[in-house]
């Protein structure tokens, strides 16, 4: 049987020296830094991607591991295995550049909890990361890759270096991007669970599997926080091998975030029509690809906890958008109604209140369900 190497863990990241900030960044300085993740699809090999997308030095990787991740901070030694970068167990990633890890040659299934431990040496600045990793990572001080626990670790409640993973897998196999914001990226629902919708959707699905490239607060129209989705989608999607689909949710935060923090000025919210052609545009930029583009409707927000984010006029503006995607005039292949899945029937402009996280703003892991639910599986002819 011939095979390939297909994504089957991605971490989207956010460059740590943006001027408009909802999260911070931080860096390490001779540590151990130790991350999971969960395998979206398995293969007979697996190999291991590092980043350093936005620092400003190069990263200095003195050593790097993998292993079966048990619970916690805990490994199971007998899978404890050195990775190498082109034979060494060192390596620098280059400003703006990622390393790929040499294969390790053995099967893994997909849900395999798996972690990555780096020593990072050297002080490594702030480096690129995600707001919302798959589970809480932690860095202890020294080389202490290859321990089974790390006793007194600092947890870290951010992702670090964008780690991915790619498995090689039968020649064919083809997988989704789940592509935009903190709806897609999984906010406010459980860490550790991999409760997201997309990797609700992706146990749903007979054949190929769902790989998750959002970021919370990220934009369709302006950078920061992330660079926008028309700017990352050639890096975050086309790239990705093995993707054939793509699953969008994007817009909130293109309404929100400029009557929060009006950044850049002036704080005003795009209109319908600016939505409406950056949807286009990016669903032209997919199809010029051959990719199978899904759209979604915005979600409600109405009487979110954040001052500023629900204004009228960015909620005329949520649901102008969204009766054009859910028309016969919209640019994609098909539309998942997010908003009708877990709005409140008695005020749709509201997440029902036992999807709300809490913050009028997230579905918390029944709501992301819910929307998982939603899906007509149809679209996803992987």
């Amino acid at each position: 049987m011939t095979t390939t190497w297909i994504a089957a863990h991605r971490t989207a990241v956010i460059n740590p020296h943006e001027s408009f900030r909802l999260f911070e960044s931080r860096g390490f300085t001779d540590q151990t830094v130790r991350q999971s993740l969960r395998l979206a699809g398995g293969g007979e090999a697996l190999r291991i991607r590092i980043g350093n997308r936005y620092g400003k030095e190069p990263l200095e990787i003195g050593g790097a591991r993998l292993a079966r991740r048990t619970t916690g901070h805990g490994i199971d030694p007998a899978t404890d295995t050195p990775l190498t970068f082109d034979g060494a167990t060192a390596v620098t990633v280059p400003v703006g550049e990622e390393r790929v890890s040499d294969p390790v040659e053995r099967p893994v299934p997909a849900g395999q909890e798996l972690t990555v431990s780096l020593y990072l040496p050297g002080e490594t600045g702030l480096t690129s990361f995600s707001a919302v990793p798959y589970d809480i990572g932690y860095a202890v001080p020294g080389d202490r890759t290859s321990a089974t626990t790390l006793p007194d670790a600092e947890e870290v409640a951010t992702g670090h270096f964008g780690i991915g993973a790619d498995v090689r897998a039968p020649e064919g196999t083809r997988i989704a991007v789940a592509f935009g914001d903190s709806w897609i990226e999984g906010a406010a629902t459980t860490p550790g669970l991999d409760n997201s919708f997309p990797a609700q959707l992706g146990r749903r699905l007979t054949r190929g599997w769902i790989v998750n490239q959002g970021i919370s607060g990220n934009r369709l129209l302006t950078d920061e926080i992330g660079e926008h989705l028309l700017a990352r989608v050639d890096r975050d999607v086309l790239a990705e091998p093995g993707v054939s689909h793509v699953l969008i949710h994007i817009g909130l935060n293109d309404l929100g975030l400029p009557g929060t923090i009006a950044f850049p000025e002036p704080g005003e919210p795009p209109t319908a029509e600016e939505l409406v052609n950056g949807l286009t545009a990016l669903a032209d930029r997919l199809h010029a690809a051959g990719l199978t583009v899904i759209g979604s409707t915005i979600g409600p927000y109405r009487g979110t906890v954040y001052d500023g984010y629900d204004t009228d006029t960015g909620q005329a503006v949520r649901r102008e958008v969204n009766d054009w995607l859910l028309g016969d005039r919209h640019p994609f292949d098909g539309v998942v109604d997010v908003a009708a899945a877990v709005a409140d029937p008695a005020a749709p402009d509201r997440i029902r209140p036992e999807f709300n996280s809490g913050d009028g703003l997230h579905v918390n892991d029944a709501g992301a369900k819910a929307i998982a639910d939603a899906v007509d599986l149809s679209l996803l002819d992987l």
